[in-house]
């Protein structure tokens, strides 16, 4: 290879709005600007992002020894495997993988999927020259599991995207005199949901009739999950509890122009950006002190450590009756938003970059003799599928 290496960055899946799709995009930004060649290797990426993309098969005609590969790692994939067997350089940028037991009633596929991803995990510990956790939690997490060289790169979330004018009918629906409690966050079994709706329940029969809960995040994916929460909103003879779905920028400003109240009962988070959000939207926020989420809150907001439901009711009363507390709430979280966005993240990206390239590079990937007649034959069985589907149907049926 001639020239500067190349930094791209490879991932199982790029999705719209979210919050890793926000950091790979704003990181190739970063990348470009500093005269990088920089693409984004996916295996499944949202439609709408399907142009900034490349498939991550691509990967083996650019991969390059000098080169450095981000990987971004949240849940084990084919395009993680294939990361792991090219020569590159790679940092691991870590985003946590939930633990399988949320989904195990509600959606297997997922579970297994979790399951092998932090088994697979293990076997970066020795590929990568350095693994980031994008939080200090997920930093010490990446240490528990043995690896040797850690840091962080902190998430310092893009907000200009909520500067932009509200949707006017999700407004006109909700900007009322009723008390508009909201989560943002996919509807999945580690956001607790069920929490959500049982604390709101409490609030609602105990002290406040005129107040709804807005459940903003897509829920289309886990149907199980879905279900039983629509029966226990049915069970308990709620009327007031809206499940939105997935939402335009637009939408979600809306969303949060109207709540009085961001409520979170989730159970695991590598680091949350929908309560940074809350925060620069000035809604004062209430969440359970697990995992990531006191960190990312840093001292801002209120945290619960007790789940029942009339503890969490008395403390959202208290909140949403007190004009002055709930100032105070908000001028401790505007604070803690000036916080995050002092830090250098354009700078600590680099200068990870830079350290990395600068080092003696770790050994070669260690893969089996015939990784790549296995990947030749799946891509050849892919193509098949895709062009004559038909020919599936000579094989014989699998085993019971």
């Amino acid at each position: 290879m001639t020239g500067r290496p190349a930094v791209h960055q490879v991932l199982a899946t790029l999705g719209y709005g979210d919050a890793i799709g926000h950091e790979v995009l704003g990181i190739q930004r970063v990348l470009r600007r500093a005269g990088f060649t920089s693409d984004i290797f996916v295996e499944t990426v949202d439609p709408r992002l399907e142009s900034l993309t490349r498939d991550y098969r691509e990967l083996i005609d650019v991969s390059d020894k000098d080169n450095l590969l981000l990987h971004h790692f949240s849940i084990g994939s084919k395009a993680s495997r294939t990361a792991y067997a090219v020569p590159d350089r790679m940092a691991l940028i870590y985003h946590n993988i939930t633990p399988p037991e949320y989904f195990a009633h509600s959606h297997r596929k997922l579970a297994q999927q979790c399951f092998r991803g932090r088994r697979e995990l293990h076997a970066y510990a020795n590929r990568c020259d350095l693994a980031l956790g994008d939080s200090e939690f997920n930093r010490q997490d990446l240490e528990a599991l043995g690896f040797p060289r850690t840091a962080v790169l902190p998430v310092v979330p893009d907000l200009t995207h909520l500067d932009a004018p509200a949707d006017w009918f999700t407004a006109r629906q909700f900007d009322d005199d009723w008390t508009n409690i909201v989560f943002v966050g996919r509807v999945i079994g580690n956001k607790k949901i069920e929490d959500l709706i049982q604390f709101f329940h409490e609030y609602h029969t105990r002290h406040n009739a005129r107040s709804r809960l807005l459940i903003v995040g897509v829920f289309s994916l886990f149907e199980r999950y879905f279900s039983a929460l629509t029966h226990l909103v049915d069970t308990l003879g709620l009327t007031h509890v809206h499940f939105v779905g997935h939402v335009t920028d637009a939408e979600l400003i809306a969303y949060y122009e109207t709540a009085d109240l961001f409520l979170c009962a989730s159970e695991h988070e590598g680091f949350c950006v929908p309560l940074v959000e809350a925060f620069y939207k000035q809604i004062p926020v209430l969440a359970y002190a697990a995992t990531a989420v006191p960190s990312t809150m840093d001292g801002a907001g209120v945290l619960f450590d007790n789940k029942d439901p009339r503890y969490v009711a008395s403390l959202m009363n208290a909140i949403l009756s007190d004009a002055d507390l709930q100032e105070i709430i908000v001028e401790q979280q505007l604070l803690a938003v000036d916080r995050l966005q002092a830090k250098d993240f354009d700078g600590t990206l680099l200068r990870f970059v830079d350290q990395i390239l600068s080092s003696p590079r770790q050994g070669a990937p260690r893969v089996a003799f015939d990784f790549w007649q296995q990947f030749d034959a799946y891509e050849a069985l892919e193509e098949i599928r895709a062009l004559r589907p038909s020919a599936f149907k000579a094989l014989p049926e699998a085993p019971a």
